[in-house]
């Protein structure tokens, strides 16, 4: 009998290990989450009054991108699908290589690649940047799946018709991807980027009025 249950065992062992590698998308995401290493140089500033995300290198804006936030407001609860405030970082970044328009689900390529504006698609595509928050109020960010990715539909970047996640064109995103890193950190704001240090010095560098009359900042 022994003998027998040991046979058993040994028969039941393969299937229980195709059982776990085959669970939910999401099984063990929350404990997979490892603190990536800071990085001093880059921080991302994201504005909802603007919808425009500035990269801040050493101190100084270098671009900005149009995106897309919450349709449904900020907040941080769960099944809220609202964009989250307040300090983050840029925890895992995810489809190196992929080409543009490229579509994920749970974080994987399906084979599928969709053109901008592609009719009656609205899949996350091309790049994942997954959030972390960092602090009390945001830190469930991760376990509610929060990125900055690309979409398909980018007529409407620039104007808050996300279901939580920050929108990107599938160009910028690509772009964004190649100048942070793990560790980035990410603020998002209410308010305007004229309400921050890097913000006025990019619009101001940006304005038209400014190069007609720079004193008016």
């Amino acid at each position: 009998m022994p003998s027998s249950r040991l046979i058993l065992l040994a028969f039941l062992a393969p299937l229980v290990l195709i059982t776990v590698s085959c669970s939910g998308s999401n099984y063990g995401e929350r404990n997979d989450l490892t603190t990536p290493a800071h990085d001093f140089k880059n921080k991302m500033v994201i504005s909802v009054r603007d919808q425009k995300l500035l990269v801040v290198k050493n101190g100084e804006p270098i671009k900005a991108y149009s995106v897309s936030t919450s349709r449904f407001g900020l907040g941080s609860q769960s099944g809220s699908y609202r964009t989250p405030l307040g300090d983050h970082v840029i925890a895992k970044k995810i489809g190196k290589g992929a080409p543009k328009g490229a579509v994920f689900k749970s974080r994987r390529q399906t084979g599928v690649i969709l053109k901008p504006n592609a009719k009656g698609r609205d899949p996350i595509v091309t790049r994942i940047l997954w959030l972390s928050g960092k602090e009390r109020h945001n830190l469930n960010t991760y376990r509610r799946f929060i990125y900055i990715h690309g979409t398909p539909v980018e007529k409407e970047i620039g104007r808050p018709v996300s279901y939580g996640c920050i929108r990107m064109k599938s160009k910028d995103i690509i772009d964004l991807y190649h100048r942070v890193s793990e560790g980035t950190e990410v603020k998002i704001i209410r308010g305007s980027l004229r309400t921050t240090p890097a913000g006025q010095t990019y619009y101001t560098r940006n304005s038209v009025w400014s190069r007609i009359n720079p004193t008016r900042w």
